[in-house]
């Protein structure tokens, strides 16, 4: 009786505990497939890493990279080697397409190992795990990191594909030596890319993860052979080469670079920083983007003009002389900014002197001085005397006596075009008065100057301070034909699928009359026309000799800067030369360089374009004229004759008739000399 009931009562504690496994078996079903469920219904988490930005040239090569602490250059699954995805998921996760984020087996055998050993010897994390832990969590060990690595595996495994997982995985991990993702480490340990990677390079590089920095072979090369040898093992073992593979591979010599690809901004640091910063002012991109990064930026640079510029300066300025260079050159038909050279040294001083020094502009202001003037009723041939003269206005403003280069003065009426080409500053401060001192104000802004022009008389000859960007810019209006362009470093930006996320507007506006523009350029050739020559030369004249093409532009000097600005029909460029804390220019050889930059600089950069010369727009007329009197020239000038252009309707119609009387006085004393040759000829005989 006492033996039944301890039965019964054995079969009452076993019919609960099968009740209870059942019940909590259920339970913990109903659990899974809620945390499933919940997984599925919160979607699939970001997969979003720091990536590095990679700054394109124009033709297409890379020039520079930027990231947030994580070189990483993110490349498609299929732009992998398969011999590095193989040797991943040998040596990683072997069961990686058969598991649902949890390798079980794996895991229980990892945990009696360990008790055997009474430490941790073995880990059983799968590659999903690890992705998880890569993405979204830290290297604590508590169990709730534990817990959220558990489901952020469990929730890329039920929203996101086996081939998603594994080349997010490949692109996130470490490889150490501050390389993240395999592209970055194959880039840095073997120079190639992941496409390119070898059996052997691979199982090197699948082995580092492990511990990077224990098994970098740049670490340690024995350790890193011995890691390598596990993971050909592993390939071998799991099928996925034979053992004479592994065995050539385990024999393969290796060649290490060891140097990370665009580590350090070699190429135009000045052009770059601005294209940086137009990341956000130009293309609307918050820190956040730009930050998180896998943008492919292709820029406007020329690298062969930027070579060309950087080597000119280079070789022109003395190593001896502490004097700093600016140098812009823009394709003016669009505003592309192809070189730019901010300072003698990036290193020394990253301040852009090109784009964020304001710098009196001295006589490059003339030519916007003079197109106002031209829309003021001026033509090419407007006759203003030039001579030492003072200024005196009213309401107690102070005289002003400016001066010319040299104190050299006509002390007589010249002609615009003349003015210009020897940069007459009386003519220039005669003008800004004529036509209103308001007017050049007005007419900087119309040519994209930001800085302020004060209402002053020496605004006239440029001592109010300009932007280099700027004042180059506003001469492409010129030569463009009188529309307005930005200065543009962007063309396009994408994203690593190769969306475009933002393009430059390359679309532009009639800001300036064509034909007044026309008219401008074909004066700004006069610097390099001997034909102006007077009681100075012109201001091109030692540049001379270099020119092989037609060029228009204007030079400008002060105490402290010196400038060169010139264009031809298919490139702009400008130069600024002076010293950073308000020294003077006080050497001949100082003042020398901004010209000769230029003129080097143009020559070489155009050197395999075609010669192109200045056309006149519509409603311009061509007249050859004599620079003495500003008429229509004759055979009896004696000054060689100057194109100028003019607005229809406004060119000279009276032909200079000064020289007549000289030229047949002249006639009469060569037919006397040839009648005395003649009679002692005869009185020879």
């Amino acid at each position: 009786m006492e033996t039944m009931a301890i039965l019964s009562k054995k079969r009452k504690y076993f019919r609960f505990f099968i009740r209870a496994s059942i019940f909590i078996g259920i339970l913990m079903l109903i659990c899974l497939l809620a945390v499933i469920l919940l997984a599925k219904v919160l979607g699939p988490p970001p997969l979003t890493v720091s990536q590095s930005n990679l700054f394109y040239a124009d033709d297409g090569t890379v020039v520079g990279e930027s990231n947030s602490g994580q070189k990483r250059f993110w490349v498609h699954l299929d732009e992998i080697s398969p011999n590095i995805v193989n040797a991943t998921i040998a040596v990683e996760d072997k069961t990686f397409y058969k598991h649902y984020g949890f390798d079980l087996k794996r895991m229980m055998g990892a945990v009696i190992v360990n008790v055997k050993a009474m430490k941790k010897k073995q880990g059983a994390s799968t590659i999903t795990q690890q992705y998880a832990r890569a993405l979204y969590l830290g290297l604590d060990k508590t169990w709730k990191r534990k817990i959220t690595e558990a489901f952020y595996t469990l929730r890329l495994e039920v929203n996101y594909n086996k081939e998603e997982i594994l080349e997010g995985y490949l692109n996130t991990i470490y490889y150490g030596h501050g390389t993240y993702g395999i592209q970055a480490a194959s880039q840095f340990y073997y120079g190639k890319n992941a496409n390119e990677l070898s059996l052997a390079e691979a199982a090197m590089l699948a082995g580092i993860p492990k511990g990077p920095s224990i098994y970098s072979p740049l670490f340690s090369e024995e350790k890193a052979k011995q890691r390598q040898l596990v993971v050909l093992q592993a390939l071998q073992t799991n099928g996925f080469i034979s053992k004479a593979e592994a065995k050539a591979a385990a024999n393969e010599a290796l060649h290490l670079v060891g140097e990370h690809t665009h580590h350090q901004i070699k190429t135009a640091p000045y052009f770059q920083d601005i294209v940086k910063a137009q990341l956000q002012t130009a293309a609307g991109f918050d820190r956040q983007m730009i930050d998180r990064g896998g943008l492919h930026i292709y820029t406007t640079l020329n690298t062969k003009h930027q070579q060309i510029a950087e080597k000119v300066i280079r070789d022109t300025i003395s190593d001896t002389s502490d004097i700093q260079v600016a140098l812009t050159a823009i394709q003016p038909h669009n505003g592309y900014v192809t070189a730019m050279v901010g300072g003698r040294n990036y290193k020394e001083s990253p301040f852009n002197r090109a784009v964020q020094a304001v710098r009196q502009p001295g006589s490059t202001m003339k030519p916007l001085l003079y197109y106002a003037a031209l829309e003021k009723g001026f033509t090419p041939t407007t006759m203003i005397r030039s001579e030492k003269t003072t200024f005196r206005f009213d309401n107690d403003r102070a005289n002003y006596t400016p001066r010319n280069y040299n104190h050299q003065y006509a002390d007589k009426a010249i002609t615009l075009d003349r003015a210009l080409a020897l940069s007459d500053n009386i003519y220039a401060v005669k003008t800004h008065l004529f036509i209103g001192e308001e007017v050049l104000i007005n007419t900087a802004r119309q040519f994209g100057l930001t800085t302020e022009i004060e209402k002053v008389p020496s605004s006239a000859i440029g001592a109010s301070g300009v932007r280099q960007l700027e004042i180059v810019n506003a001469y492409n209006l010129f030569v463009n034909g009188g529309k307005e362009v930005t200065p543009t470093f962007i063309k396009k930006v994408e994203d690593m699928d190769g969306n475009i996320l933002y393009e430059a507007d390359t679309s532009n506006e009639q800001v300036l009359n064509p034909a007044l523009a026309s008219i401008m350029t074909q004066m700004m050739t006069g610097m390099f026309d001997p034909s102006l020559n007077d009681y100075a030369t012109i201001t091109g004249n030692s540049i001379l000799q270099q020119m092989t093409r037609p060029y228009a532009g204007k030079s400008g000097s002060t105490n402290k800067d010196s400038w060169m600005i010139g264009f031809a029909p298919q490139l702009t460029a400008g130069v600024w030369t002076g010293y950073d804390k308000g020294k003077d220019i006080t050497y001949i050889a100082d003042a020398a360089y901004a010209k000769d930059i230029w003129i080097r600089f143009m020559e070489e950069a155009l050197k395999t374009e075609p010669v192109q010369t200045f056309l006149p727009e519509k409603g311009v007329v061509a007249k050859m004229i004599d620079p003495d009197t500003g008429k229509i020239a004759t055979k009896a000038c004696p000054t060689a004759p100057r194109l100028t252009y003019f607005l229809r309707g406004t060119e000279p119609s009276e032909y200079c008739s000064n020289h007549l009387e000289d030229k047949g006085k002249q006639q009469k004393q060569r037919s006397k000399a040839k009648k005395h040759w003649f009679r002692r000829l005869f009185e020879w005989r």
